[in-house]
């Protein structure tokens, strides 16, 4: 626990000074747009534009999937609820198209993680979604031992944090991925 608050401070200061100028405040505040923000309010889109109009609000899009804790949309949960149901190749041709997504069912347990609970990575949630190209090998080297992976180098973007707290679920919800207690981590706190 001790790591955690530490860590977090150090998110939280280095943080803050990053905000000391306007641009970045700017930028702060784009990242962090609530998920149902209207188009024409969450400052990457031009408000002026007539053909705002025409886009799908995310109210209206995301308004019934099911949402994590945050608030944000609990993908998986929406996509094993049938709500959605992603390609399985960029052309749609589920059996012989352009690089034709394999589901894999293999989790990884991830034990370093000092008094964290274990990380368990499942293939399965990330292979409905994505080829294995997207992340072989270019972000993860598929061999045991080889991905040196640290929560500071995941909050500076690399490794899961190529999509998390991006276009995939926010880091801050720390169970969704230290989700296997064990002996030095203490209960389960969610």
């Amino acid at each position: 626990m001790r790591w955690l608050k530490f860590g977090m401070a150090l998110v939280i200061f280095g943080a803050m000074g990053w905000l000391g100028s306007g641009m970045a405040e700017e930028r702060w505040r784009i990242k962090n747009a609530p998920p149902l923000t209207p188009l024409a309010e969450d400052g990457i889109r031009d408000p002026s534009n007539p053909a705002i109009t025409k886009l799908q609000q995310p109210a209206e899009a995301l308004g019934n999937f099911p949402v994590d804790r945050r608030g944000e949309v609990d993908w998986v949960k929406t996509l094993r609820q049938g709500l959605i149901s992603p390609r399985k190749s960029l052309d749609g041709d589920e059996y012989g198209g352009k690089e034709v997504m394999q589901e894999m069912d293999l989790d990884i347990m991830l034990k370093n993680t000092a008094q964290m609970p274990w990380v368990r990575f499942p293939h399965r949630a990330h292979t409905e979604w994505l080829a294995c190209g997207n992340c072989h090998s270019g972000i993860f080297i598929p061999q045991r031992g080889a991905n040196p992976i640290s929560m500071e180098k995941i909050l500076k973007g690399q490794f899961c944090g190529r999509c998390h707290d991006k276009v995939s679920f926010s880091l801050f919800v720390c169970e969704r991925c230290h989700s296997v207690p064990h002996e030095g981590s203490g209960p389960a706190w969610w």
